[in-house]
């Protein structure tokens, strides 16, 4: 008679038992042994921001293609660890390419003179409403808006031209991709035409409804006071008695003694902070951009300080394919070189404090003006010092742990239980304006609380009302976000501009603002900055943009 087989144990089980694969390594990479190729190439990158790069990529392909591939065809699983090859190149490209952006001017310089541009020339477009300007009241405030910052990519009533984006997208793609993944056209244009969809349909026009900016703004000013509100409540004081005893006394003096200890303590950290700051910022060298070729070089002569001057405005010179984004910040700034020295500087902190005096409308108030030009006259005694610490806050802000808390915080907005959430519901009219209330009745926390009737003056409210209201008109924001999107392209794929080879020359229509103003000029110091030419392109006020 035949044995029975001996059945395994649980302890044979559990010790053969193979580790759980993440979902990145069994749907990307199936038949891959060993570690998954990097997806960054920098030597300070972590590697769990490499694998929860890999896991949102493998979630976001299982939900939006795994659904529609699996209908054409059940067995080929070639097709997703593909994708995620090409991907892997396509985010190695890009990382190259973000390294050689100079983030700093993008940051300080150029995305504070596009907002204050926009906010000028919102409310110069709302003034001439019903005039002799708007055609006897027929223009409407888009179309007025279109007339001070004209578009290629963008009709009068905010339109966005699709074939605009297809040229651009084009161009990436044959910069990012690899050849053999490039050259079919079918692919190409398949991916360019989801890439062109997802943009021009679905985020651009998300991302500039009022409502949506005006919540946005209030998560950001809220985050305090929801983790003040989240606290636990603090215990109801006890009844003072009348009667003086030495316990009481004791008391008094203790919590006295206490108080200024910590206040003592609070600010020997903050002074031992501060100065470890300082030190790091003189020691640290100038935050420039990393990239491995040479800097191109810009198409004119160094010895001259305005190149652009010297042709007429119809003719500007075009700038070669070597163009880059510090060329756009020579020719905006004159004054401003690529390489910080001891007697140049490239006065980050103007721009911004320039932008806070237009949203704030800070002219029109003493209280306000003053402490606007006190601010200034402190930033300008510190220039050298803070061209150095505000590159230094943000690329330390920009580390890899901001980055790998950003990636999670997205992957578990958009994929909540492994799968995409529920759409965002449109707030009913009731709700926005709700929003806006709320917006325009916050007075701040803490020191802000107290400096905002400086700022605010005696009508917080209509003042609050004035900075939200050049953000309340969809067309209007679409330019914004436009224009804002060409100057992060310009920057990341400088050969937009000005290829003349390949036929395609993005003129970006960025407004640049001049910070100096002439003394017989007749505008003074709180007037509009000039316009002034821009990479061989003529902008401000009447600034275009266009694919040629």
């Amino acid at each position: 008679m035949a044995l029975p087989t001996a059945q395994p144990s649980i302890h044979s089980t559990t010790t053969t038992a193979r580790p759980a694969q993440s979902l990145a390594r069994r749907l990307l990479f199936p038949n891959h042994s060993g570690d998954l190729p990097p997806l960054l190439t920098a030597p300070n990158v972590p590697p769990e921001l490499q694998a929860e790069l890999y896991d949102f990529i493998a979630l976001a392909l299982r939900a939006y293609v795994s659904p529609w591939w699996t209908k054409l065809t059940r067995y080929d699983k070639e097709f997703l660890p593909q994708i995620a090859r090409t991907l892997t190149a396509v985010i190695r490209a890009l990382e190259s390419r973000v390294l050689a952006l100079d983030l700093s001017a993008l940051v300080f310089h150029h995305t504070p003179t596009i907002l204050t541009q926009h906010y000028h020339d919102y409310r110069n477009a709302a003034s001439k409403l019903s005039s002799s300007y708007a055609t006897g009241g027929a223009a409407s405030l888009p179309q007025l808006f279109h007339h001070l910052q004209p578009h290629i990519a963008l009709s009068a009533d905010g339109k966005i031209d699709l074939e605009y984006y297809r040229q651009i997208v084009d161009h990436i793609l044959k910069a990012c991709l690899p050849p053999e993944d490039y050259a079919p056209d079918v692919e190409r244009v398949i991916v360019r035409e989801v890439i062109v969809k997802v943009l021009v349909d679905d985020v651009i026009p998300k991302v500039t409804q009022p409502w949506f900016i005006q919540k946005a703004i209030l998560d950001v000013l809220a985050s305090d006071e929801e983790e003040r509100l989240f606290k636990a409540p603090e215990p109801p004081s006890q009844p003072t008695s009348t009667m003086f005893s030495f316990h009481t006394f004791i008391v008094v003096v203790l919590s006295a003694l206490q108080s200024f200890s910590s206040t003592c303590l609070a600010l020997i950290h903050a002074y031992k902070q501060a100065i470890n700051t300082i030190k790091l910022v003189n020691q640290s060298p100038p935050h420039t951009p990393r990239s491995t070729s040479p800097p191109p070089q810009p198409p004119t002569n160094d010895n001259e300080t305005e190149p652009t001057q010297s042709k007429p405005p119809s003719t500007p010179p075009t700038p070669s394919t070597a163009s880059s984004l510090s060329y756009y910040s020579r020719s905006a700034f004159p004054q401003t070189p690529t390489v910080l020295t001891q007697h140049d500087s490239l006065n980050y902190a103007s721009s911004p404090l320039r932008l806070f005096s237009e949203i704030f409308l800070t002219s029109e108030r003493l209280a306000a003006t003053s402490l606007i030009n006190l601010l200034g006259m402190i930033s300008a005694s510190m220039t050298s010092f803070l061209d150095k610490l505000l590159p230094h806050l943000l690329y330390t802000t920009l580390s890899p742990g901001f980055i790998l808390n950003l990636v999670r915080l997205s992957k578990r907005t958009m994929f909540p239980n492994g799968y995409p959430g529920p759409p965002l519901i449109e707030p009913t009219a009731e709700e926005q304006m709700a929003l806006r209330e709320k917006l325009v009745g916050w007075r701040g926390s803490g020191a802000l609380s107290h400096l905002a009737p400086l700022l605010l003056g005696a009508d917080p409210r209509n003042t609050l009302g004035a900075a939200i209201d050049p953000l309340t008109c969809q067309p209007c924001n679409i330019h914004l976000v436009v224009i804002l999107l060409d100057r992060i392209l310009v920057g990341l794929f400088p050969e937009l501009v000005g290829s003349t080879g390949t036929g395609t020359t993005l003129a970006t229509g960025t407004t640049v603002l001049n910070s100096e103003h002439t003394a017989d000029s007749g505008h003074d110091g709180n007037a509009a900055p000039r316009a002034i030419s821009v990479g061989g392109t003529t902008v401000g006020a009447a600034g275009g943009a266009g694919i040629t």
